[in-house]
């Protein structure tokens, strides 16, 4: 990233935390203070992806914070943050996977939503080890976290993405192809590892985050347009202060939460509370801390080397150009 783009973000970044006037206002914009502000906000329709979203929904979090939004779904984080590009979005959702994109100067994470061990590594039945993957064809859907999760375990095998026959999918496909038997193994996630079992009880799990953890975290989070970020400092400001208060909501009744989710996205409970059994949820207060402390720079200073040596990242890059710690405090 250019010292230029940095100083740009920086600048941006301390707009939000000070969040005193409005940088620059579209028409849908009011000075801070006052009015509502209209935001394109897109999600994933799982749980760790959508809980916020429904929280927010239920308890007119919206209003509240002055926001009028239009909700877009997608089915992974690559894809929004192409929208964002492209002004179809002002933030979005990804995973760990998809880190690397605000890494790299393409979005700006604003708020880190939860720490994620619901990516597996599955195989069909006979399939018994990461090393037999080798010529065997593997559907992953690219630059997600199911993605990640296979680079990982290849290389703690001495292997790389090249040792496999990588089929490029989106995450339905992966689960038709893998039940159909199409493809021999996948990188993908709970919950559509659950669904992927209910066709192929006989499957095996060869890899999981916890393998690699702590030495690597994975967090999702919510990210911003740039130009959001750095022209719209107020709205960011209340983005913020809305997912703050849905994530506190999540973690003090997470089984309302699940509930919640369920009827947002009209999916089965029980689906959504093995997803939600396979992350880790903190308090705002404590994202607050760990962002202070640089947990959470430790956290995606980890991804950014493993990005760099899978080729994601050209160079080394600071935490501190896509995510401001204070700002997410205040």
């Amino acid at each position: 990233m250019s010292s230029l783009s940095r100083r740009t973000v920086l600048t941006g970044f301390a707009g939000i935390g000070a969040a005193l006037t409005l940088g620059a206002c579209g028409k849908d914009d009011e000075p801070a203070g006052g009015g509502t502000s209209a935001v394109k906000v897109g999600y994933i329709a799982d749980f760790t992806g959508a809980s916020l979203m429904a929280i927010a929904e239920e308890k007119g979090l919206w209003s509240k914070h002055g926001l009028k939004p239009q909700l877009k779904v997608f089915t992974n984080g690559p894809l929004q943050v192409q929208a964002l590009g492209a002004g179809d979005l002002d933030f979005g959702y990804i995973g760990p996977g998809a880190m690397w994109l605000p890494a790299s100067g393409k979005a700006r994470v604003v708020a880190i939503n939860s720490l994620g061990f619901a990516d597996r590594i599955i195989a069909q039945q006979g399939i018994s080890t990461i090393a037999s993957l080798k010529g065997k064809r593997v559907g992953v859907p690219e630059g997600t976290s199911g993605d990640l999760i296979l680079r990982l375990a290849l290389r703690r095998e001495g292997l790389t993405i090249d040792d496999v026959k990588k089929v490029a999918m989106d995450p339905s496909t992966v689960v038709t192809a893998f039940a159909a038997k199409q493809i021999d193994a996948a990188g993908i996630w709970y919950p559509l590892v659950g669904t992927i079992k209910q066709r192929v009880p006989d499957l095996v799990e060869l890899a999981k985050n916890e393998d690699f953890y702590p030495q690597l975290s994975f967090p999702s989070a919510y990210i911003g347009r740039n130009e959001v970020v750095t022209s719209r400092p107020d709205v960011v400001r209340k983005m913020v202060a809305l997912l703050r208060e849905a994530n506190d909501a999540r973690l003090a009744d997470l089984d309302k939460a699940i509930e919640l989710t369920a009827a947002f996205l009209k999916a089965p409970v029980d689906q959504l509370r093995s997803e939600a059994r396979n992350a880790r949820f903190l308090s705002s207060d404590e994202l607050a801390a760990k962002s202070k402390d640089g947990t959470v720079t430790g956290w995606l200073d980890g991804l950014n080397g493993l990005f760099k040596e899978l080729g994601k990242l050209t160079s080394e890059v600071d935490p501190g150009s896509y995510y401001d710690a204070a700002a997410y405090a205040a």
